[in-house]
């Protein structure tokens, strides 16, 4: 069997499946139907610094090869996070997990990430900043390299840990803002999330989310994240994680060769709660089938 092995700044995965955040918990309850261990790691369910209820509901609309979901960060904020739901992961997942943190102020950021930071069981630190930004009128932290460095610059003063700045697709550029949060400190890039969608319910001719609109996943965005996987990659010199439409052992092996060290697996979770195992499974017949002895070596292959 070929090695499916890759360092991810500085810490080792058995393999680069990571089930994406918002889309696997806090773990445990995945823990409930397999071991999770066999998962290079995960992100777990974006925190910030507040509890929030989320958006009201409905919150999700099917589409043809995708979903639309507009939970709105539903957590119960990152002093529950640390005092309740961390003890429990560490029972059934003994691997350094990936926190994901979101936030509305660039002080909200550096709050939740300093004290993520100081968690034993915290690898690394995926910042996503898809956040809108309530002191800059609501846009969206990740839609400027200007905003995007302001976050990063402040979570690098307070954290000892690799931070990944997730990215927003809804941009017109997204490898400029890339290269801004590696000029700002990043010591990687995860990408992409979710793209803006919406679906109209035809008998009552309103909106099928209340919220209107909201993140459209599956794997109808798969060739435009790796479109944008590639661009990245190519563009910076620090790790890239990438996601996107990944539900099978192939498209993961196409992440990697666009540039991706490890891959995060979304909605696919939502569709088979097995997305992972599975995909896991499949890797050492689909390198075999590719002549691939090892996936480290392929990650930006595709030239």
């Amino acid at each position: 069997m070929g090695k499916m092995s890759v360092n991810l700044l500085g810490i080792e995965l058995d393999n680069p499946i990571i089930p994406a955040s918002g889309t696997f918990g806090f773990g445990y309850e995945f823990n409930e139907l397999y071991d999770i261990n066999i998962l290079g790691t995960f992100s777990f369910k974006g925190t910030t610094k507040d509890p929030r209820f989320g958006n009201p509901t409905p919150r999700i609309a099917e589409c043809p090869a995708g979903m639309i979901n507009a939970v709105g960060l539903q957590n119960p904020g990152v002093e529950k996070v640390i005092s309740e739901e961390l003890p429990k992961l560490t029972k059934v997942f003994h691997k350094k997990v990936m926190a994901n943190v979101s936030g509305f102020s660039v002080e909200d950021y550096a709050y939740t990430c300093e004290k993520i930071d100081k968690e034993d069981c915290v690898g690394w630190i995926e910042v996503n900043v898809s956040c809108p930004n309530v002191h800059g009128g609501g846009m969206s932290f990740g839609t400027s390299p200007e905003a995007a460095s302001e976050v990063v610059r402040a979570v690098k003063k307070v954290t000892t840990k690799p931070i990944i700045v997730k990215l927003s697709p809804n941009v017109t550029d997204i490898v400029a803002i890339a290269k801004a949060c590696e000029e700002a400190g990043a010591d990687g890039i995860s990408l992409v999330n979710t793209f803006l969608g919406m679906r109209i319910d035809l008998n009552k001719k309103k909106p099928v989310i209340a919220n209107k609109m909201g993140g459209f996943s599956g794997p109808a965005i798969f060739p435009i994240a790796l479109r944008m996987v590639y661009q990245v990659s190519h563009a910076v010199k620090i790790p890239v994680v990438g996601m996107g439409g990944v539900s099978s052992a192939e498209d993961v092996i196409e992440m990697m060769l666009a540039g991706a060290t490890a891959v995060e697996v979304g909605a696919a979770n939502l569709v088979d709660p097995f997305a992972c195992k599975k995909i896991i499974e499949d890797l050492p017949r689909v390198m075999e089938k590719y002549k691939i002895e090892s996936l480290e070596s392929i990650i930006g292959g595709c030239e």
